[in-house]
């Protein structure tokens, strides 16, 4: 069996717990007149601004191209389709909550109140969205965007198994089932 540093099974134990609590919540959205069949090829914008750091954005075209080409697309100068990402971070607020209660049996009554303070900052949020354009028609046919915990502190190799595990949740929907 090959010898693993104790850094890169660091990493791969931070990563899967990172993975496990960070939660990737997608939202979809199509054209139902689309015949997703016609597409074979696709390309980025080539104005794309996708609000990620550089290093943030080449591990998700990677990504991307992966999932898409293991799906039978092809990356090609003159694509069927063109892809925009756009993205952004945001604070959540934190988690707290105030409440009051009354209640009794028989002859007791009780109240009580109860507040729950926050325990930890706000949760830093990034919201990245998917735009699929028709490169003929240039009109938006497929969309997603999702929403997913994120730490700006993170190690390159955590931050890269984020990103493929949002873009296979992203894609997994892609192309949309025919009903």
């Amino acid at each position: 069996m090959p010898k693993c540093s104790s850094k890169y099974i660091l990493a791969l134990v931070m990563g899967s717990l990172l993975l496990s609590c960070n939660a990737i919540r997608v939202n979809y959205d199509y054209d139902a007149q689309t015949d997703f069949s016609a597409y074979t090829t696709y390309n980025y914008f080539s104005d794309i601004q996708t609000g990620l750091s550089g290093l943030d954005e080449k591990r998700l075209i990677r990504a991307l191209d992966s999932t898409l080409q293991s799906k039978g697309y092809h990356l090609t100068e003159e694509p069927d389709f063109f892809i925009n990402i756009l993205s952004e971070e945001y604070r959540t607020a934190p988690n707290s909550a105030v409440g009051v209660g009354i209640g009794g049996t028989g002859r007791n009554v009780g109240g009580g109140v109860s507040i729950g303070l926050p325990i930890s900052n706000s949760g830093l949020q990034r919201m990245i969205q998917f735009d699929f354009v028709d490169a003929q028609r240039d009109a938006l046919f497929w969309q997603a965007i999702s929403e997913s915990g994120y730490r700006d502190n993170a190690s390159p190799s955590v931050r890269e198994a984020l990103l493929k595990n949002l873009v296979k949740k992203v894609l997994s929907k892609f192309p949309p089932k025919s009903k």
